[in-house]
């Protein structure tokens, strides 16, 4: 049987419980991934209207850069509770209140006259995408069966999709029609999707005592009161003329250490805590998380500055040094698949080795000049090519690691995992631009970035070691 036979799944036996029709996973899985795949377009396309919306909304380039940030601090503040509400509520139900208010905010956002408002928006908007990913995973893991582990391994090939054809969709809308069309292009997608969810994705099962238990609303705000403060604190150190001795770092900073030590201690004696202190630092699932803090974010957020360099290092034009994450976006689909599908035979340390190994070989090679009669533009889109087939080979293994675990609590351990690369990647992003502000030579330096974030993910190897094995379906 192969990839496509599982996904599909056996016809169940005669007198069996109602369950979804084989080709019911294949729809399923397309809306889902559907889903998946606007979220994703979403998080790139916007940034490349910034200079029109801009001059649209007659505002400054710090606050139409406010549009993105907004997006970021509401996306990662909200997945830890969208993962929740999807185990309380049912993933369905969150899903496609997570589609119908993206779809909402993103018709507000096109609309919208006053940049202040549409920051707000954006604000709404993340909230909605970040129910995307747990009650998605939920929902492959309750209905799936024993094809669950592809399936959920497959939604590493997504989001590198939706990542490369942001930026062309948004340059067209751009450049033949309003920057508006940014937001209004997922109008009529979410619409699709809300009316197939509401057609062929199965209903909720019913409630159990665990989702009629009260949420925890002070495990909530403690949580995210440090998620925001830390994020505004980095923030600033990117900011120019950022000083981690000023009050705009110190105060946030306080305030972020101060609201997660009063997280972990109130969920360490909360009888039913906003998360399971066990998935976050528990047996096995610390190492999953942290591998998901370094290997998924911390190579985000570097590849994220990969224009930034080939324009200071080597002078590539926007179009050029924009379209080197191309090479990484189709080198982690293809072997994104392809280790999804291998899986079961290598287990999950096998990939996170050497995925991680080539990742670290990907960023030394950016680091390092092209060889004579290279081009730097070549060289720098093999280096990011290794990057991808790197990041794509670790993918499944790092996704399955912790749902394998505890699938009961798919859609939290869904959360957790985004929030962790999201996290990683802003952090990088702010602490590598704080370093670059101060530089005179800001494309030396960054080289030198890449080669210390090569060692740092090479000293991080043994990671893997730690994380549970397992192999076959689960």
């Amino acid at each position: 049987m192969n990839g496509s036979d599982e996904l599909r799944g056996s016809p169940a036996p005669a007198g069996a419980a109602a369950a979804p029709a084989a080709v019911q996973r294949g729809r399923v899985f397309a809306i889902v991934a559907l889903a998946l795949l606007m979220m994703s377009v979403d998080s790139t396309i916007v940034a490349t209207a910034l200079h029109a919306l801009q001059h649209g909304l007659d505002t400054s380039i710090n606050w139409a850069a406010w549009t993105i940030t907004a997006y970021s601090f509401g996306f990662v503040l909200m997945l830890p509770v969208a993962g929740k509400l999807s185990e309380r509520w049912g993933c369905r139900r969150v899903f496609l209140g997570s589609v119908v208010a993206f779809t909402a905010a993103s018709l507000a956002c096109g609309l919208a006259e006053n940049i202040y408002v549409l920051i707000a928006l954006r604000a709404l908007q993340a909230a909605g995408g970040a129910g995307f990913t747990p009650s998605a995973t939920g929902i492959v893991v309750e209905h799936f069966g024993d094809a669950r582990d592809r399936a959920v391994s497959l939604f590493g090939s997504i989001f590198p999709i939706g990542a490369m054809i942001g930026p062309v969709f948004g340059g067209m809308f751009v450049a033949y029609w309003s920057w508006r069309g940014v937001f209004f292009v997922n109008v009529p997608i979410g619409i699709a999707i809300i009316v197939l969810a509401l057609r062929h994705v199965p209903p909720d099962r019913p409630a159990s005592k665990a989702r009629r238990q009260r949420m925890d609303a002070a495990g909530m705000a403690l949580l995210g009161a440090g998620l925001l403060g830390g994020m505004l604190a980095v923030g600033w150190l990117g900011e120019r003329g950022g000083h981690p001795a000023s009050w705009r770092f110190v105060l946030p900073a306080l305030i972020a250490v101060a609201a997660l030590w009063g997280f972990f201690r109130h969920i360490g004696r909360c009888a039913d805590p906003f998360i399971a202190p066990r998935l976050i630092h528990g047996a096995g699932f610390g190492s999953v998380n942290l591998v998901n803090v370094v290997y998924g974010g911390v190579a985000n957020g570097a590849m994220t500055l990969l224009p930034l360099f080939a324009a200071n290092r080597f002078g590539i034009g926007a179009f050029g040094s924009g379209s080197l994450l191309v090479a990484q976006g189709l080198a982690a689909i293809a072997f994104s698949i392809a280790a999804a599908l291998a899986l079961r035979r290598t287990g999950h340390r096998l990939p996170l080795y050497a995925g991680g190994a080539v990742i670290a070989a990907g960023l030394l090679l950016i680091a390092v000049a092209p060889p004579a009669g290279i081009a730097a533009y070549t060289w720098l889109a093999a280096a990011a090519f290794v990057v991808g087939a790197g990041r794509g080979t670790v993918n499944p293994a790092s996704r399955n690691a912790g749902l394998q675990l505890a699938p009961e609590h798919s859609s939290t351990l869904a959360a957790l995992r985004t929030a962790s690369l999201q996290i990683g990647a802003i952090t990088t992003v702010s602490v590598v631009t704080a370093i670059l502000a101060r530089s005179d030579d800001p494309g030396r330096v960054q080289a030198w970035i890449y080669a210390a974030l090569a060692l740092l993910l090479a000293a991080a190897l043994p990671l893997a070691a730690r994380v549970p094995e397992h192999r076959g379906a689960w």
